[in-house]
């Protein structure tokens, strides 16, 4: 056999070799990931839901989703387990951040200095509002000489 027959088949191999190992590494670092799971750690489900783990089984854990309401859910079921601080951020809302940070509540402070200067000297705006430039239709309008609901009308 000639080697240009054989390449295609082992590009094919070794594509397959290549993305099944990438696989179980993926596989690998999720038994990681759960297995750093103890009691009272924050972790996020793969349906989105948060909660605290309570305990830890060989296949299940049971979680805590709100005060004094338990449920199991399989370890299979955990897709993220969170840091402290960033389950609390997430679920009670508790922010690390800087306080003397301010950020605006409208885009005024991203436009630039040419903006302002127009502004200042009176420089006519666009208009963006909708304006209703057709009346409104009443429903006994006649039309074609003969009013709505009458025999004959279009």
């Amino acid at each position: 056999m000639n080697l240009v027959t054989l390449l295609p088949f082992i590009v094919l191999i070794g594509a397959m070799f290549l993305m099944t190992r990438s696989a179980k590494k993926k596989q690998q670092q999720a038994v990681e990931m759960r297995n750093q799971m103890q009691p009272g750690t924050g972790v996020r489900t793969i349906g989105g839901m948060y909660a605290t783990v309570k305990e830890i089984g060989d296949e299940t854990v049971l979680l805590e989703v709100a005060p004094g309401v338990h449920a199991v859910y399989a370890k299979n079921a955990i897709g993220a387990v969170l840091e402290d601080s960033e389950y609390n951020r997430i679920v009670h809302g508790d922010d690390d951040t800087d306080s003397d940070t301010v950020v605006p509540d409208d885009a005024s402070s991203l436009t630039g200095d040419a903006d302002a200067a127009a502004d200042q000297e009176g420089a006519a705006k666009t208009d963006l509002t909708k304006k209703d430039s057709a009346p409104a239709a009443d429903s006994e309008v006649e039309k074609d000489g003969k009013a709505d609901g009458e025999t004959e009308a279009k």
